[in-house]
């Protein structure tokens, strides 16, 4: 029990906001905060594993990434493009060709990134990559993505009740992990079936199982097509306790999708650039 001038000097980095490259986010009042946990929910292909990436490979921070729902050569070479630049296509040829050594000298500078490509990993190997993390880097993450936290095991879901339920179980865990590492923790996650199309807006009520109760923050993302064969990617925060919420899904910052290098623009046409 705490008083409050005591409790100002225990919350430690909690409440510190991550950087991050996405303006139109900020303008929208929403950050990424240590000790939170959130979720992104998007329909498949929408591009939520692409915007966790870029957030943990522009940010400068230290990073945990659980890729459960992606292989190490889908990750390495989107990696390599949104750190360098460079078109994914040049890069997954190098890759296949096994000549990575133009991309090496970039993707060692991001020491502090760390990833784990379990496809069904569990609470205690979550907890012994963070225990190693912090014994590597003598810190421990800034920030923690799930990608997703449908393929994390926690316990068997015999029917799709208890599998709902699990879900919530797990998100009251995530969230703890947030409180007892002091990094934001944000997890990927799937909306319901007349959502997954993933070309309007998804509401609070769109993502899927019982999960809206814990974070502090939610957000929905759908795709437009630009007119120009690409693709814009809307984000919309449909639940914060910290600021402004639309649980509708229908206000939303908006993102160009650079099919190229897999890094998003401003509609103004100005690319992300790495904070660090």
């Amino acid at each position: 029990m705490f008083t409050l001038v005591q409790s100002t000097d225990i919350k430690g980095a909690g409440g510190e906001t991550l950087p991050s490259p996405f303006k139109s986010l900020s303008r929208l009042e929403v950050e990424f905060r240590r000790g939170e946990f959130s979720l992104l929910a998007a329909g498949p292909g929408t591009g939520k594993s692409l915007i966790a990436a870029n957030l943990a490979l522009l940010g400068g921070m230290p990073v945990l990434y659980f890729s459960a729902d992606s292989s190490a050569a889908t990750q390495i070479s989107r990696a390599a493009a949104i750190i360098t630049g460079d078109d994914v296509k040049d890069v997954k040829a190098a890759l296949l060709a096994n000549d990575a050594s133009a991309y090496e000298k970039e993707l060692a500078a991001r020491w502090w990134v760390r990833m784990n490509f379990s496809a069904r990993p569990t609470p205690t190997e979550m907890e012994l990559d963070l225990l190693a993390f912090l014994e590597v880097n003598g810190t421990s993450p800034h920030l923690i993505c799930v990608d997703n936290i449908t393929n994390v095991d926690y316990g068997n879901a015999g029917d799709a009740e208890s599998y709902t339920f699990g879900l919530e179980a797990l998100c009251d865990y995530l969230s703890q992990m947030a409180r007892s590492t002091n990094a934001h923790v944000l997890g990927m996650h799937h909306v319901t079936g007349e959502h997954s199309n993933g070309t309007s807006p998804i509401p609070l009520s769109g993502v899927k199982g019982k999960t809206t109760r814990v974070p502090s923050l939610i957000m929905t993302a759908h795709a437009e097509n630009d007119g120009m064969g690409g693709r814009i990617i809307n984000m919309s925060p449909v639940k914060y306790r910290e600021g402004f919420a639309d649980p509708s899904g229908r206000t939303f910052a908006s993102f160009r999708l650079n099919s190229r290098n897999l890094r998003f623009e401003e509609l103004d046409g100005a690319e992300f650039d790495s904070i660090i």
